[in-house]
């Protein structure tokens, strides 16, 4: 992963897309940190999901820092990048994006926040398997 402020535009692939709803808020109207850790956490399972071929858990996340507030309105773009494939460990980096609710340019996106999801692969029983199971 690069530092948190160097990289200007997206990394990775478009993997969740959603809109930060009122019912998500906090006191304050904003959305909390634990719902878009939430959310990256899903966006990690599915992109490790397709290397594994199969069921995923996270096993940890690795230092991570907001940027910005996200508001009520923001659409959030979650992003993925596979950046190692170990025997049963798949280590996902993850960003953050939104478009704010009254932003005028439909393509200008703001950096929340990213880091890097270690995932691991399971078998039916909910044991660690190798990724690549052979056949």
């Amino acid at each position: 992963m690069t530092d948190i402020d160097d990289t200007p535009a997206p990394q990775g692939q478009l993997t969740l897309k959603l809109l930060a709803s009122r019912q998500d808020t906090n006191l304050h109207g904003d959305i909390p940190g634990g719902w878009l850790v939430a959310r990256m956490d899903e966006a990690a399972e599915v992109a490790a999901g397709r290397e594994a071929l199969g069921r995923t858990a996270n096993v940890a996340i690795e230092a991570m820092d907001f940027l910005c507030p996200v508001r009520v309105g923001s659409m959030v773009n979650i992003f993925t990048r596979v950046s190692e494939i170990g025997h049963s460990s798949i280590k996902i980096d993850v960003e953050v994006w939104i478009r704010a609710p009254h932003e005028r340019d439909p393509q200008e996106l703001h950096k929340v926040t990213e880091a890097r999801f270690v995932m691991v692969a399971l078998d039916e029983n909910g044991r660690i398997r190798g990724v690549r199971q052979e056949a």
